[in-house]
């Protein structure tokens, strides 16, 4: 009996020791883990492009403190493996006491928390700077503290995932070792490649699946609701109306709201300084997804509605490439529509009813086939037409529309030879054409405010007034890129996660705070939630460029004769 009750007691004596010895681990805590996840934590509170809320700052903390424990513990354990790190651990042992690394833990414990609150509330006031760079109203301060427990709770829950794909791991090894008698090394590998395959296939097959027929049936319900206030125009110049053979229930939620929408008579004649009766009724032309059944047939279907429209008559042609949800940004062919008196026609397709960053994620290659396929078939009926009458080629596309409306062209030279004008805002930055043109920027100029070949074919800029510098040649037809600074949907690159960019090497561009840097892994989420804000802060900063269109085509493609003046009297009007 009493030799029970004495091994009972070695048992908990054992117990005991083992829980003083190892402290916070017994509760599976790792200090390397908690001290990189601490410092990414904090590391996200610095500033981003543009200004983030508590929840906002709570996620994008959280979820870099989740990554920076399990980096923290990786980095534990290959040190650990070392032969110097044993050595030196039993020497620790032998030479602290027990109390001391008790109480060092201790103070990891209370500091954290400390240090989390305190960069809390400088963060507020970074954010503070930073709203006021884009121009909107200082907000108190209080409210962020608020982003802690969102912190705690989501980093807890990702230590918690990889902590289950780990206890995954080591039941597939254990059993291969009894199984198959394989050795502690080869079933540690194949346990991680098969929980690795497993997870690609249960998120890649269940979740993501689910989420994307989630999306898709959601967004199709949305598709096929008319928006309010829009009734089926009458004018035959529009697609959707009795004339059209684009027919109304076809076009799709934004192709009716395009349809519909557009300048008055009075309104362009104010803007055009052209008497009202020598004003023409814009031509809006949209072929939506149910429209015909593939982007060639669109294409077609839109050439012959332009056909119907008499489109080919008139002094410009603009095709306009639609983002993800085949939404039309109305201020680029209002703008032109103002300018010109009405003699504009403008064609649009829709290749997709999901948001852009949504069929950015899932596959953007149809937005480049759909702006492919829209853009040669407009240019080949425009070949048929006389040279003395053929109306002026304009290209626009925003946002992904932008990438869509690359792709229909091989480079700079193909597009003087086929297009009379581009325009193109908030480019995405995997942009094929757009990046190579940065990439090769003239020596000396950021990649934030990049020059190429002296700004004689293509220029950048931030504001429209920019594209009239340098003050050298530009020659026709001109290509221009609009893009902020501070838009997430320009800089958001895979490339932050473990890559400096020129542009937080250089000289912060406007409205970005000079506090922003780099840091690996938490910049990428920075800038990633930066993206659900891009059209927060006012016009001409985040992703928000209608304001300016006006100006930017007054510089990229004027009427004949066209002055400042002019533009000073429509920009009036366009902005009303």
């Amino acid at each position: 009996m009493s030799t029970r009750v004495s091994s009972g007691r070695a048992e908990e004596d054992a117990a005991v020791a083992l829980l003083d010895r190892r402290g916070w681990r017994t509760l599976r805590a790792d200090a390397t883990g908690l001290v990189v996840a601490t410092l990414f934590a904090l590391l996200a509170m610095t500033p981003s492009l543009l200004p983030r809320g508590w929840l906002f700052q709570g996620i994008v903390s959280g979820l870099s403190a989740g990554i920076g424990y399990g980096l923290g513990v990786l980095l534990a354990w290959l040190v650990r493996r070392t032969a110097a790190y044993r050595r030196a651990a039993g020497r620790i042992d032998r030479v602290v006491p027990e109390r001391v690394r008790r109480g060092a833990w201790g103070t990891l414990l209370a500091g954290i928390p400390v240090a989390l609150l305190v960069v809390l509330v400088i963060a507020a006031d970074w954010q503070r700077e930073t709203r006021e760079l884009v121009g909107l109203p200082p907000e108190t301060s209080a409210g962020w503290l608020r982003a802690a427990p969102v912190i705690v709770v989501l980093a807890a829950l990702l230590v918690a995932l990889g902590r289950g794909l780990r206890w995954m791991v080591r039941g597939t090894a254990l059993l291969l070792r009894r199984w198959l008698r394989l050795p502690p090394r080869v079933a540690l590998g194949i346990g991680v490649v098969a929980v690795l395959l497993l997870t690609a296939g249960v998120v890649e097959g269940v979740v993501l699946r689910w989420a994307l027929n989630t999306a898709d049936a959601s967004f199709s319900v949305s598709n096929e609701r008319t928006p309010e206030g829009v009734t089926r125009p009458e004018l035959a110049e529009r697609s959707g109306s009795p004339s059209s053979l684009s027919t109304w229930d076809t076009l799709g939620h934004y192709g009716q709201d395009f349809v519909a929408g557009g300048p008055s008579r009075d309104r362009i004649a104010e803007a055009s300084g052209l008497p009202e009766d020598d004003v023409q009724v814009p031509i809006r032309v949209y072929v939506g997804l149910e429209g015909a059944d593939g982007y060639a047939a669109q294409a077609e279907l839109a050439v012959t509605e332009l056909e119907r429209t008499g489109a080919f008559d008139r002094a410009v042609l603009l095709v306009n490439t639609t983002t993800g949800t085949g939404w039309v940004n109305q201020a680029a062919p209002e703008a032109l529509e103002l300018m010109y008196g009405g003699d504009v026609a403008t064609v649009a397709t829709q290749y997709s009813y999901l948001p852009s960053w949504i069929s950015f994620l899932v596959d953007s290659s149809r937005s480049k086939a759909a702006g492919r396929s829209l853009f040669d078939a407009v240019h080949a009926r425009v070949q048929e037409v006389p040279e003395d009458r053929r109306p002026r080629l304009l290209v626009y596309g925003e946002s992904l529309g932008s990438q869509g409306s690359e792709a229909a062209f091989d480079g700079l030279l193909d597009i003087r030879e086929r297009a009379d004008g581009v325009l193109w805002t908030g480019p995405p930055n995997s942009n094929e054409l757009w990046a190579q043109l940065v990439e090769r920027r003239d020596p000396g100029t950021r990649e934030m405010d990049p020059a190429y070949a002296g700004g004689l074919v293509v220029r950048f800029a931030d504001d429209p007034e920019d594209l009239r510098r340098p003050d050298g040649p530009w020659l026709e037809p001109r290509v221009a890129y609009l893009m902020h600074p501070t838009d997430p949907v320009v800089w958001w690159s895979p490339d932050l996660l473990f890559s400096r960019p020129d542009w937080l090497v250089e000289p912060r561009g406007n409205g970005v705070n000079p506090a922003m840097s780099w840091y690996p892994v938490v910049t990428f989420w920075q800038v990633s939630a930066d993206l659900t804000n891009a059209d927060y802060p006012p016009m001409g900063y985040g992703h928000n460029y209608a304001d300016q269109l006006l100006d930017a085509w007054a510089v990229v493609a004027p009427p004949p004769g066209w002055t400042v003046p002019d533009t000073d009297r429509a920009r009036r009007v366009f902005l009303d």
